[in-house]
């Protein structure tokens, strides 16, 4: 077994996808418009090297926390494979405003940063 993908609702679709673009060399596909849920559009992102596919969603009906289709996800963590990648992803993201809490070791082992992707979902950067 494996995950297939995991998906995020966003009410910025091309903002989303371009923060996984520019921070994780991810590949975005076309845009998806349902014609049975009218409003509801989504795309696939594939991250590098046969990485999990994350799928980007939106829809008018998509709330703020609470309801069934809600914005975000609590956090994804992305293995980066060193902490010199983890510390060079945190820099740029520092640069940009988009670094939440710097590279550390956490108390359960992991070296890691987080940045904040459009709509203010939390993605771990790990090593």
């Amino acid at each position: 077994m494996r995950v297939a993908h995991v998906a995020l609702w966003t009410r910025d679709l091309a903002g989303a996808g371009s923060f996984w673009k520019q921070y994780f060399d991810a590949e975005v596909g076309a845009r998806y418009r349902s014609s049975r849920r009218p409003g509801f559009e989504s795309c696939f992102v594939r991250l590098p090297d046969g990485g999990v596919q994350l799928e980007l969603m939106t829809a008018p009906w998509a709330e703020e926390k609470g309801g069934d289709e809600c914005l975000g996800w609590d956090h994804i963590a992305i293995s980066l494979g060193s902490r010199e990648a983890v510390d060079a992803l945190a820099a740029r993201g520092a640069a940009d405003g988009k670094l939440l809490a710097g590279p550390r070791t956490t108390g359960d082992g992991f070296y890691e940063a987080v940045l904040v992707a459009p709509d203010g979902t939390r993605v771990e950067i790990t090593s």
